[in-house]
Protein backbone atom coordinates (compact mmCIF):
# COMPACT_ATOMS: atom_id res chain seq x y z
CA UNK A 1 0.00 0.00 0.00
CA UNK A 2 0.99 3.27 -1.01
CA UNK A 3 1.98 4.48 2.88
CA UNK A 4 4.09 7.57 3.01
CA UNK A 5 3.94 8.43 6.83
CA UNK A 6 3.76 4.57 7.40
CA UNK A 7 0.18 4.88 9.01
CA UNK A 8 0.09 1.06 8.62
CA UNK A 9 1.72 1.00 11.61
CA UNK A 10 -1.68 1.94 13.46
CA UNK A 11 -3.11 -0.77 12.23
CA UNK A 12 -3.09 -4.50 14.14
CA UNK A 13 -1.75 -7.58 12.59
CA UNK A 14 -5.09 -9.12 11.73
CA UNK A 15 -6.01 -6.09 10.11
CA UNK A 16 -3.00 -5.86 8.06
CA UNK A 17 -3.17 -9.51 7.05
CA UNK A 18 -6.61 -9.33 5.69
CA UNK A 19 -5.42 -6.32 3.61
CA UNK A 20 -2.48 -8.57 2.28
CA UNK A 21 -5.23 -11.15 1.50
CA UNK A 22 -7.44 -9.14 -0.13
CA UNK A 23 -4.56 -7.44 -2.07
CA UNK A 24 -2.72 -10.56 -3.13
CA UNK A 25 -6.30 -12.22 -4.67
CA UNK A 26 -7.27 -9.37 -6.11
CA UNK A 27 -3.97 -8.40 -7.86
CA UNK A 28 -3.72 -12.42 -9.16
CA UNK A 29 -7.71 -12.95 -10.03
CA UNK A 30 -8.91 -10.02 -11.13
CA UNK A 31 -6.28 -7.42 -12.38
CA UNK A 32 -5.61 -9.22 -14.98
CA UNK A 33 -9.27 -8.51 -16.80
CA UNK A 34 -10.99 -5.56 -15.26
CA UNK A 35 -9.70 -3.43 -17.96
CA UNK A 36 -11.40 -5.69 -20.34
CA UNK A 37 -14.64 -6.20 -18.33
CA UNK A 38 -14.63 -1.90 -18.20
CA UNK A 39 -14.29 -2.29 -21.70
CA UNK A 40 -16.75 -4.52 -22.70
CA UNK A 41 -19.38 -2.90 -19.83
CA UNK A 42 -19.80 -6.17 -18.31
CA UNK A 43 -19.74 -6.64 -14.36
CA UNK A 44 -17.87 -10.24 -13.99
CA UNK A 45 -20.62 -12.14 -11.81
CA UNK A 46 -18.58 -15.30 -11.93
CA UNK A 47 -16.41 -13.45 -8.84
CA UNK A 48 -19.15 -13.05 -6.89
CA UNK A 49 -18.92 -16.71 -4.71
CA UNK A 50 -15.25 -16.02 -4.51
CA UNK A 51 -15.78 -12.30 -2.83
CA UNK A 52 -18.10 -14.25 -0.58
CA UNK A 53 -15.13 -16.58 0.25
CA UNK A 54 -12.79 -13.63 0.96
CA UNK A 55 -15.11 -12.46 3.26
CA UNK A 56 -15.81 -9.08 1.20
CA UNK A 57 -19.79 -9.68 1.56
CA UNK A 58 -21.09 -7.93 4.65
CA UNK A 59 -17.79 -7.89 6.00
CA UNK A 60 -17.89 -5.84 9.25
CA UNK A 61 -21.09 -7.52 10.15
CA UNK A 62 -22.09 -9.81 12.93
CA UNK A 63 -21.06 -13.48 12.90
CA UNK A 64 -24.09 -14.35 15.12
CA UNK A 65 -25.89 -14.03 11.33
CA UNK A 66 -23.39 -15.85 9.12
CA UNK A 67 -20.92 -12.72 8.47
CA UNK A 68 -17.22 -12.29 8.87
CA UNK A 69 -17.52 -10.14 11.49
CA UNK A 70 -13.80 -7.81 10.97
CA UNK A 71 -13.90 -4.58 12.37
CA UNK A 72 -14.37 -0.85 10.48
CA UNK A 73 -10.65 -0.66 10.02
CA UNK A 74 -9.92 -3.90 8.32
CA UNK A 75 -13.71 -3.37 6.44
CA UNK A 76 -12.40 -0.22 5.30
CA UNK A 77 -9.17 -1.81 3.63
CA UNK A 78 -10.85 -4.09 2.22
CA UNK A 79 -12.97 -1.22 -0.10
CA UNK A 80 -10.00 0.37 -0.30
CA UNK A 81 -8.33 -2.95 -2.47
CA UNK A 82 -11.58 -3.71 -4.29
CA UNK A 83 -11.58 -0.29 -5.25
CA UNK A 84 -7.69 0.20 -5.97
CA UNK A 85 -8.81 -2.22 -8.78
CA UNK A 86 -11.98 -0.84 -10.13
CA UNK A 87 -14.79 1.19 -8.63
CA UNK A 88 -17.16 -1.03 -9.75
CA UNK A 89 -16.07 -4.16 -8.07
CA UNK A 90 -16.42 -1.79 -4.41
CA UNK A 91 -19.74 -0.48 -5.79
CA UNK A 92 -20.94 -3.77 -5.66
CA UNK A 93 -19.35 -5.00 -2.30
CA UNK A 94 -20.76 -1.93 -1.17
CA UNK A 95 -24.44 -2.26 -2.38
CA UNK A 96 -24.46 -5.85 -1.06
CA UNK A 97 -23.24 -5.61 2.08
CA UNK A 98 -23.99 -1.44 3.75
CA UNK A 99 -26.88 -0.99 1.59
CA UNK A 100 -28.65 -4.09 2.15
CA UNK A 101 -27.29 -6.50 4.65
CA UNK A 102 -26.82 -3.69 7.04
CA UNK A 103 -30.48 -2.50 7.37
CA UNK A 104 -31.27 -5.88 7.34
CA UNK A 105 -28.82 -6.60 10.58
CA UNK A 106 -30.31 -3.28 11.55
CA UNK A 107 -33.81 -3.00 10.99
CA UNK A 108 -35.20 -6.54 10.15
CA UNK A 109 -36.66 -8.81 12.29
CA UNK A 110 -34.55 -12.10 13.21
CA UNK A 111 -36.40 -14.45 10.77
CA UNK A 112 -35.08 -11.81 7.92
CA UNK A 113 -31.33 -12.02 9.44
CA UNK A 114 -31.31 -15.53 9.93
CA UNK A 115 -32.95 -15.89 6.52
CA UNK A 116 -31.00 -13.73 4.35
CA UNK A 117 -27.60 -12.38 6.02
CA UNK A 118 -25.70 -16.12 5.63
CA UNK A 119 -26.52 -16.15 1.93
CA UNK A 120 -25.75 -12.66 1.15
CA UNK A 121 -22.38 -13.17 2.78
CA UNK A 122 -21.33 -16.22 0.98
CA UNK A 123 -22.57 -14.42 -2.30
CA UNK A 124 -25.78 -16.79 -3.17
CA UNK A 125 -28.06 -13.90 -2.72
CA UNK A 126 -27.47 -10.72 -4.31
CA UNK A 127 -29.27 -7.51 -3.33
CA UNK A 128 -29.69 -3.93 -4.70
CA UNK A 129 -30.96 -0.65 -2.82
CA UNK A 130 -33.83 0.99 -4.02
CA UNK A 131 -33.65 4.72 -3.00
CA UNK A 132 -33.09 7.08 -5.48
CA UNK A 133 -35.63 8.24 -8.25
CA UNK A 134 -35.65 10.25 -11.14
CA UNK A 135 -36.64 13.13 -9.88
CA UNK A 136 -35.61 12.96 -6.33
CA UNK A 137 -31.43 12.16 -6.13
CA UNK A 138 -30.43 14.78 -3.33
CA UNK A 139 -34.08 14.64 -2.28
CA UNK A 140 -34.88 11.86 -1.07
CA UNK A 141 -37.57 12.70 0.98
CA UNK A 142 -39.47 13.67 -2.38
CA UNK A 143 -39.97 10.14 -3.73
CA UNK A 144 -42.78 9.09 -5.26
CA UNK A 145 -43.05 5.16 -5.00
CA UNK A 146 -46.00 4.34 -2.35
CA UNK A 147 -46.86 0.72 -0.62
CA UNK A 148 -50.31 0.76 0.02
CA UNK A 149 -51.49 -2.03 3.10
CA UNK A 150 -54.35 -4.30 1.52
CA UNK A 151 -55.04 -6.90 4.63
CA UNK A 152 -51.66 -8.53 5.10
CA UNK A 153 -49.75 -7.49 1.86
CA UNK A 154 -48.60 -4.15 0.56
CA UNK A 155 -49.17 -2.97 -2.73
CA UNK A 156 -45.46 -1.05 -4.38
CA UNK A 157 -45.95 1.40 -7.10
CA UNK A 158 -42.80 3.36 -8.31
CA UNK A 159 -39.65 3.96 -10.38
CA UNK A 160 -36.30 3.99 -9.24
CA UNK A 161 -33.15 5.14 -10.79
CA UNK A 162 -29.05 4.59 -10.99
CA UNK A 163 -29.39 1.47 -9.14
CA UNK A 164 -26.29 -0.46 -8.94
CA UNK A 165 -26.49 -4.19 -9.42
CA UNK A 166 -30.12 -4.41 -10.22
CA UNK A 167 -30.21 -6.27 -12.84
CA UNK A 168 -28.64 -8.94 -11.25
CA UNK A 169 -30.36 -8.47 -7.89
CA UNK A 170 -32.00 -11.74 -6.27
CA UNK A 171 -33.59 -8.91 -3.68
CA UNK A 172 -34.53 -5.55 -3.87
CA UNK A 173 -34.81 -3.34 -0.73
CA UNK A 174 -37.12 -0.99 -2.05
CA UNK A 175 -38.32 2.46 0.14
CA UNK A 176 -41.24 3.56 -0.08
CA UNK A 177 -44.00 5.82 1.65
CA UNK A 178 -47.11 3.78 3.52
CA UNK A 179 -50.41 4.87 3.53
CA UNK A 180 -49.19 7.75 6.48
CA UNK A 181 -46.40 8.91 4.40
CA UNK A 182 -43.79 7.29 6.40
CA UNK A 183 -40.49 6.08 4.47
CA UNK A 184 -40.88 2.22 5.02
CA UNK A 185 -38.17 -0.19 3.65
CA UNK A 186 -39.45 -3.26 1.82
CA UNK A 187 -37.33 -6.84 1.14
CA UNK A 188 -38.07 -7.23 -3.02
CA UNK A 189 -37.30 -10.79 -4.80
CA UNK A 190 -37.04 -9.65 -8.13
CA UNK A 191 -38.89 -12.63 -9.31
CA UNK A 192 -41.92 -10.99 -8.33
CA UNK A 193 -44.59 -9.77 -10.71
CA UNK A 194 -44.89 -6.39 -11.54
CA UNK A 195 -41.08 -6.02 -11.00
CA UNK A 196 -38.78 -5.13 -13.87
CA UNK A 197 -35.03 -4.07 -14.10
CA UNK A 198 -33.89 -2.35 -16.92
CA UNK A 199 -30.10 -1.89 -17.29
CA UNK A 200 -28.93 1.66 -17.98
CA UNK A 201 -26.61 1.27 -20.98
CA UNK A 202 -23.95 3.67 -22.66
CA UNK A 203 -22.16 4.81 -19.40
CA UNK A 204 -19.11 6.18 -19.67
CA UNK A 205 -18.14 5.66 -16.27
CA UNK A 206 -18.57 2.13 -13.75
CA UNK A 207 -18.36 0.29 -17.01
CA UNK A 208 -17.74 -2.79 -15.15
CA UNK A 209 -20.75 -2.75 -12.76
CA UNK A 210 -24.18 -3.05 -13.35
CA UNK A 211 -26.52 0.21 -13.16
CA UNK A 212 -30.39 -0.07 -13.45
CA UNK A 213 -34.04 1.21 -13.32
CA UNK A 214 -36.42 -0.88 -11.41
CA UNK A 215 -40.09 -0.09 -12.38
CA UNK A 216 -42.81 -1.58 -10.14
CA UNK A 217 -45.90 -1.62 -11.05
CA UNK A 218 -48.96 -3.05 -8.75
CA UNK A 219 -46.09 -5.24 -6.50
CA UNK A 220 -47.54 -7.45 -3.88
CA UNK A 221 -45.41 -8.25 -1.70
CA UNK A 222 -46.66 -9.77 1.91
CA UNK A 223 -46.08 -7.59 5.22
CA UNK A 224 -43.33 -9.65 6.45
CA UNK A 225 -41.42 -8.38 3.73
CA UNK A 226 -41.11 -4.91 5.46
CA UNK A 227 -38.20 -4.33 7.79
CA UNK A 228 -39.94 -3.71 11.20
CA UNK A 229 -37.58 -1.64 12.46
CA UNK A 230 -37.21 0.91 9.57
CA UNK A 231 -39.25 4.22 10.43
CA UNK A 232 -38.69 7.22 8.23
CA UNK A 233 -35.81 8.50 6.18
CA UNK A 234 -33.50 8.52 9.04
CA UNK A 235 -33.25 4.54 8.15
CA UNK A 236 -31.99 5.10 4.83
CA UNK A 237 -29.83 7.37 5.48
CA UNK A 238 -28.09 5.78 8.17
CA UNK A 239 -27.48 3.14 5.52
CA UNK A 240 -26.00 5.81 3.56
CA UNK A 241 -23.13 6.79 6.19
CA UNK A 242 -22.29 3.37 6.16
CA UNK A 243 -21.62 3.17 2.25
CA UNK A 244 -20.32 6.62 2.03
CA UNK A 245 -17.50 5.48 5.04
CA UNK A 246 -16.69 2.40 2.60
CA UNK A 247 -16.34 5.02 -0.30
CA UNK A 248 -13.83 7.21 1.60
CA UNK A 249 -11.55 4.54 2.34
CA UNK A 250 -12.07 3.02 -1.37
CA UNK A 251 -11.25 6.18 -3.25
CA UNK A 252 -7.50 6.01 -1.35
CA UNK A 253 -7.46 3.09 -3.83
CA UNK A 254 -8.21 4.54 -6.48
CA UNK A 255 -5.57 7.42 -5.43
CA UNK A 256 -2.54 4.80 -5.42
CA UNK A 257 -3.21 3.07 -8.62
CA UNK A 258 -3.35 6.60 -10.99
CA UNK A 259 -0.18 7.64 -8.71
CA UNK A 260 1.91 4.55 -9.07
CA UNK A 261 0.89 4.47 -13.44
CA UNK A 262 2.02 8.19 -13.36
CA UNK A 263 5.39 7.13 -11.19
CA UNK A 264 6.21 4.49 -13.12
CA UNK A 265 5.64 6.74 -16.45
CA UNK A 266 6.96 9.44 -15.43
CA UNK A 267 10.52 7.46 -14.85
CA UNK A 268 10.28 5.59 -18.02
CA UNK A 269 9.57 8.51 -20.47
CA UNK A 270 12.22 10.58 -21.29
CA UNK A 271 11.91 14.29 -23.00
CA UNK A 272 15.14 16.17 -24.46
CA UNK A 273 17.17 13.38 -22.99
CA UNK A 274 16.13 13.22 -19.26
CA UNK A 275 12.95 10.85 -17.85
CA UNK A 276 10.27 13.41 -17.18
CA UNK A 277 10.70 12.45 -13.69
CA UNK A 278 13.14 15.06 -13.69
CA UNK A 279 10.89 17.62 -14.64
CA UNK A 280 9.93 20.24 -11.62
CA UNK A 281 6.29 20.11 -12.88
CA UNK A 282 6.06 16.85 -12.85
CA UNK A 283 7.48 16.21 -9.85
CA UNK A 284 4.82 19.16 -8.36
CA UNK A 285 2.20 17.04 -9.62
CA UNK A 286 3.54 13.80 -7.86
CA UNK A 287 4.13 15.39 -4.59
CA UNK A 288 0.65 16.82 -4.38
CA UNK A 289 -0.61 13.24 -5.28
CA UNK A 290 1.29 11.66 -2.38
CA UNK A 291 0.14 14.72 0.17
CA UNK A 292 -3.51 13.93 -1.14
CA UNK A 293 -3.73 10.53 -0.16
CA UNK A 294 -1.71 10.38 2.61
CA UNK A 295 -3.64 13.33 4.49
CA UNK A 296 -6.55 11.10 3.07
CA UNK A 297 -5.55 7.90 4.93
CA UNK A 298 -4.99 9.84 8.29
CA UNK A 299 -8.31 10.62 7.80
CA UNK A 300 -10.32 7.38 6.99
CA UNK A 301 -7.99 5.48 9.96
CA UNK A 302 -9.08 8.00 12.52
CA UNK A 303 -12.97 7.47 11.20
CA UNK A 304 -12.15 3.83 11.62
CA UNK A 305 -11.76 4.58 15.09
CA UNK A 306 -14.12 7.08 15.98
CA UNK A 307 -16.68 4.17 14.21
CA UNK A 308 -15.37 1.51 16.67
CA UNK A 309 -15.83 3.99 19.45
CA UNK A 310 -19.48 4.47 18.65
CA UNK A 311 -18.59 8.61 18.40
CA UNK A 312 -18.31 8.73 14.44
CA UNK A 313 -21.53 10.99 12.71
CA UNK A 314 -22.85 11.24 9.33
CA UNK A 315 -21.08 14.86 9.24
CA UNK A 316 -17.91 13.09 10.25
CA UNK A 317 -18.20 10.59 7.14
CA UNK A 318 -19.61 13.57 4.64
CA UNK A 319 -16.37 15.02 5.37
CA UNK A 320 -14.13 12.03 4.73
CA UNK A 321 -16.44 11.32 1.78
CA UNK A 322 -16.15 15.17 0.24
CA UNK A 323 -12.42 14.93 0.80
CA UNK A 324 -11.35 11.85 -0.18
CA UNK A 325 -13.52 11.11 -3.08
CA UNK A 326 -12.43 14.88 -4.79
CA UNK A 327 -8.66 14.40 -4.03
CA UNK A 328 -9.04 10.94 -5.74
CA UNK A 329 -10.33 12.42 -8.63
CA UNK A 330 -8.15 15.37 -8.69
CA UNK A 331 -5.40 12.84 -9.04
CA UNK A 332 -6.80 10.67 -11.39
CA UNK A 333 -7.13 14.16 -13.64
CA UNK A 334 -3.44 14.73 -12.87
CA UNK A 335 -2.32 11.74 -13.73
CA UNK A 336 -3.85 11.59 -16.91
CA UNK A 337 -2.02 14.96 -17.67
CA UNK A 338 1.68 13.36 -16.44
CA UNK A 339 0.86 10.39 -19.14
CA UNK A 340 -0.16 12.54 -22.06
CA UNK A 341 -1.80 10.45 -25.01
CA UNK A 342 -0.79 7.44 -23.16
CA UNK A 343 -3.40 8.17 -20.39
CA UNK A 344 -6.33 7.87 -22.51
CA UNK A 345 -5.62 4.34 -23.17
CA UNK A 346 -6.60 1.36 -21.04
CA UNK A 347 -3.43 0.25 -21.19
CA UNK A 348 -2.97 2.39 -17.96
CA UNK A 349 -5.81 2.42 -15.41
CA UNK A 350 -5.45 6.59 -15.21
CA UNK A 351 -8.47 6.97 -17.67
CA UNK A 352 -10.43 4.12 -16.38
CA UNK A 353 -10.72 4.94 -12.49
CA UNK A 354 -10.66 9.10 -13.62
CA UNK A 355 -13.78 8.46 -15.75
CA UNK A 356 -15.23 5.97 -12.91
CA UNK A 357 -14.38 8.79 -10.36
CA UNK A 358 -16.80 11.12 -11.62
CA UNK A 359 -19.77 8.94 -10.51
CA UNK A 360 -18.38 8.23 -7.38
CA UNK A 361 -17.99 11.89 -6.40
CA UNK A 362 -21.47 12.68 -7.74
CA UNK A 363 -23.56 9.10 -5.74
CA UNK A 364 -23.92 8.75 -1.99
CA UNK A 365 -24.36 12.60 -2.42
CA UNK A 366 -22.33 15.72 -4.31
CA UNK A 367 -19.48 17.25 -2.87
CA UNK A 368 -21.98 20.11 -2.90
CA UNK A 369 -24.67 18.29 -0.56
CA UNK A 370 -21.81 17.10 1.82
CA UNK A 371 -20.35 20.97 1.98
CA UNK A 372 -24.10 21.78 3.07
CA UNK A 373 -24.26 19.08 5.59
CA UNK A 374 -20.74 19.82 7.56
CA UNK A 375 -21.95 23.57 6.73
CA UNK A 376 -25.14 23.52 9.20
CA UNK A 377 -23.28 21.34 11.66
CA UNK A 378 -20.68 23.85 12.20
CA UNK A 379 -23.22 26.72 11.97
CA UNK A 380 -26.45 25.33 13.31
CA UNK A 381 -27.99 26.98 10.13
CA UNK A 382 -29.50 24.96 6.89
CA UNK A 383 -28.77 25.90 3.84
CA UNK A 384 -29.98 22.50 2.35
CA UNK A 385 -33.58 23.66 1.84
Amino acid sequence: MLDYYSVAELFDSEDRQIQRSARDYLDRELMPNVAMWWESGKFPIKIIPDFGKMGFLGANLSQEYGCPGVGNLAYGLIMYELERIDSGLRSFASVQGALVMYPISRYGSEEQKHELLPQMADGNIVGCFGLTEHEGGSDPGAMKTTAVRDGETYILNGTKMWITNGNIADIALVWAKDDEGTVRGFLVPTSTNGFKANEIEKKMSMRASVTSELVLEDVEVPATAMLPDAKGLSAPLSCLTQARYGIAWGALGALESVYNDALRFSKSRSTFGRPIASRQLVQDKLVDMVTDHTKGLLLAWKLAKMKDAGTMAYNHVSLAKRENVRASLKAARTAREVLGGSGITLDYSVIRHMLNLETVDTYEGTRDIHTLIIGRDITDENALM
